[in-house]
């Protein structure tokens, strides 16, 4: 394009142009009337009655503007977890505060490290931000803490770490956690996005609080929309150090959360009840589908969040793309993955016990075609 093309209509900045979009599962699936989605991750057990009463009576403000301080859903959090307020932000999903993040603290020609299979928005918020993206391989489908070492330079602002990780399933424990950090320049952020962590029962793995509490230059990412069943709402929050919070409160927008998303944020952060009976119904059939696909013959990646990882044979007619079009055809909806790595696998997220059952037929039949 030339320089008088150029006048002839607004351009995105460089780069901006270069930045792969990012593709989210499909939804539906045209001539099948009853669809499951085992594709985004979502709880099959919804929110917190709790929630969806603070829901309902949000309705009746809808006038006034919402707190721009998130007051009542940083009360929230920090009760539960034991925390300083201050130390709290809360944002539209933690996509926004990751967002925000790269938008504070990159500029053109620093770089962020991620991993292989990584979420996508860590490459592309850097990539907003004028920055570059360093990609670094993984161990076994594990984050490799010596690959990311090995990776940093005096260019590096941000280190993108992902615990569970997501599509694989796996985790870091906690002792490599700070393995990693230890290695890194007191200048380099550590960001340790925990959606997945509420579902984790392993004795070495911490969301991140402590290393979060003891040092400068360490975030922690959080999400309601996977345990808590808030994903419509986009209700996301960040633990760090109060100057990182400072940071970062200059530039969000003043009233970044709707009083909805604050009020049953709240709500359902302090229905433990609910959180403990979701983490054992995830446990429960992530065990089950686990030996049912492992009979079958499919290797899965084993994991510790609410989603499985299945990996089909070097066979064409056996093919992941094939299975997705199998599953499709009786309304069972997966995620294909090959964006992230994995072009012959599909992620299968733990849905509701008829959809359990259902695409596990579906696939046994599949497999014995």
């Amino acid at each position: 394009m030339t320089n008088d093309q150029n006048l002839n209509r607004p351009t995105p900045k460089a780069g901006v142009m270069d930045i792969a979009a990012y593709v989210p599962g499909k939804e539906t699936v045209e001539g099948v009337a009853k669809v499951y989605k085992l594709s985004a991750n979502e709880t099959p057990l919804g929110p917190s009655p709790h929630a969806l009463e603070a829901y309902r009576h949000a309705a009746e403000r809808l006038a006034i503007y919402p707190d721009g301080q998130a007051t009542v859903l940083r009360q929230a959090i920090a009760q539960t977890h034991g925390l300083n307020m201050d130390n709290i932000i809360c944002g539209n999903g933690s996509d926004e505060l990751l967002g925000l993040i790269c938008h504070a603290y990159l500029s053109v020609g620093d770089e962020t490290i991620i991993t292989q299979h990584g979420f996508a928005i860590y490459e592309i918020q850097t990539k907003a931000s004028g920055a570059k993206p360093i990609t670094v391989q993984e161990k076994d489908l594990r984050v490799d803490v010596d690959a990311i070492l090995a990776a940093v330079t005096p260019r590096t602002k941000i280190v993108f770490i992902a615990n569970p990780a997501n599509p694989t399933g796996t985790y870091l424990p906690f002792e490599e956690v700070k393995r990693l950090h230890a290695g890194l320049p007191k200048n380099v952020i550590l960001v340790l996005d925990a959606a997945y962590s509420e579902y984790v029962r392993r004795n070495d793995y911490e969301a991140g609080v402590e290393l979060v509490s003891a040092n400068e230059n360490v975030v922690m990412t959080r999400t309601f929309s996977k345990i808590h069943g808030l994903s419509a709402l986009r209700v996301g929050w960040a633990y760090a150090p109060v100057h990182m919070i400072d940071a970062m409160n200059r530039i969000r927008g003043p009233f970044n959360m709707n009083s909805a998303a604050l009020a049953a944020g709240a709500a359902a952060i302090r229905d433990r009840d609910h959180v403990e009976t979701s983490i054992a119904y995830n446990s429960k059939w992530a065990e089950w589908l686990t030996e049912e696909l492992t009979k079958m013959g499919l290797q899965v990646t084993p994991s510790v969040t609410n989603f499985l990882l299945i990996h089909f044979p070097d066979d064409a007619a056996k093919s992941a793309v094939k299975a997705d079009e199998w599953l499709s055809s009786y309304g069972y909806i997966l995620r294909r993955v090959g964006g992230y790595g994995f072009p012959n696998a599909l992620r299968l997220t733990i849905g509701p016990e008829e959809a359990n059952r259902g695409v596990i037929a579906a696939l046994n039949d599949f497999m014995k075609q």
